[in-house]
């Protein structure tokens, strides 16, 4: 089937209740879906040339779908226990798919797109629908969510957490920008949107409901019209606080944390960051 079809079979099919879906047809579409995510031939977003980012609802209903039908199967091996949908086994790679995995227990699930130049240092994990571009470094214990797109020569370190996002299928996921800089610990989840050549220093945290403090242009970032919290190109981001109103709070010096802006991003932070080139 084209593609075009192929959203119109996927629409059918997501609209006919569980019970009732012709089994072989749904996994015939689910299975070409899937072998379309894993060449990056589909993707859940993409970017127009204004910078736009718009979801493809129907990649999310052919993701949700293969949870439907899928049966329990048996993945273990060895003394470790792996049981999933037979609809979402791990993915395998040769040396054809350019990319890096190195020894010591990070998966790449099925329906998942991995570029050329990509390196996946143990133990990592990307789940379905999620799409990640060329020269992109994956640290170890990093997760990338359900259908997270992740930008060319972007940087996750350890331990960051990049939130998945399938439902509602018509919700924006996850997306990291080229050239962005996630360091350790961070976590970006539901509703965010990481322009390009941002940095984030180790500890930030946010989500779509996070107000982002902007020190260089002394301003106060939220939702933008679409929901999202856009975290604007070049931004160097660092954890900071906020006082807290209120006498109890003013008797126990409390604060909350927030993200905050302290600048954007030069030659010096460029040159912090260059350590990604040596690595590879």
């Amino acid at each position: 089937m084209t593609i075009s079809e192929l959203e119109i079979r996927i629409d059918e099919l997501a609209g006919i209740h569980a019970n009732e879906a012709p089994p072989d047809i749904a996994r015939e579409a689910v299975n070409e879906v899937l072998a379309a995510l894993d060449r990056g031939a589909v993707r859940a977003a993409s970017r127009d040339k204004e910078g736009a980012w718009s979801t493809h609802a129907w990649v999310k209903r052919a993701i949700l779908l293969g949870f439907r039908i899928g049966i329990l199967a048996d993945y273990s091996s060895g003394p470790f226990s792996f049981l999933d949908k037979d609809t979402y086994p791990p993915r395998t790679f040769d040396a054809a798919h350019r990319v890096r995995i190195v020894p010591g227990g990070s998966t790449v699930r099925t329906g998942a797109y991995l570029a050329p130049g990509v390196v996946c240092m143990p133990p990592m994990y990307v789940n379905t629908g999620a799409y990640i571009d060329e020269n992109t470094m994956i640290d170890s214990h990093a997760l990338v969510g359900s259908c997270a797109q992740i930008g060319k020569r972007v940087h996750l370190s350890a331990a960051a957490q990049i939130g998945g996002v399938l439902e509602p299928v018509g919700a924006v996921p996850v997306i990291v920008e080229d050239d962005v800089f996630v360091g350790g610990g961070c976590g970006i989840y539901e509703g965010c949107l990481i322009r390009a050549g941002a940095v984030l220093a180790p500890g930030v945290v946010l989500t779509g409901s996070t107000r982002l403090y902007d020190l260089a242009r002394e301003n106060i970032i939220g939702r933008n019209e679409q929901g999202i919290l856009e975290v604007p190109e070049n931004a160097v981001v660092a954890p900071g606080g906020r006082t807290v109103s209120g006498p109890f709070a003013d008797q126990h010096g409390l604060s909350l944390y927030t993200p905050v802006i302290v600048k954007y991003r030069d030659r010096k932070t460029d040159a912090a960051t260059a350590l990604e080139e040596v690595l590879r």
